[in-house]
């Protein structure tokens, strides 16, 4: 899992920063909704109208392991019950 969790936006003159967060097509590319997106921790850019193939995966990467974590946590309170 990848420690970075915002989103990378270029700037006019081509170099990389990063951004404040996730734009709604991003997230859409990503098979993620808003109110999805804000309980697993992206934030969301709604001002962002660009969508970059980088950020979509990072998208995927972080859902995926935040259903990861959703199933083991899951199978520890079974166990303790």
């Amino acid at each position: 899992m990848t420690s970075r969790k915002y989103s990378v936006v270029r700037k006019k003159s081509g170099k990389k920063r990063t951004g404040r967060g996730f734009s709604r097509g991003e997230l859409k590319k990503a098979g993620i909704n808003f109110n999805q997106a804000l309980h697993i921790g992206l934030p969301v850019d709604v001002r962002r109208r660009t969508m970059y193939d980088e950020n979509v995966k990072l998208a995927k990467q972080r859902l995926q392991s935040f259903k990861t974590i959703k199933k083991h946590a899951s199978k520890a309170k079974e166990k303790t019950s």
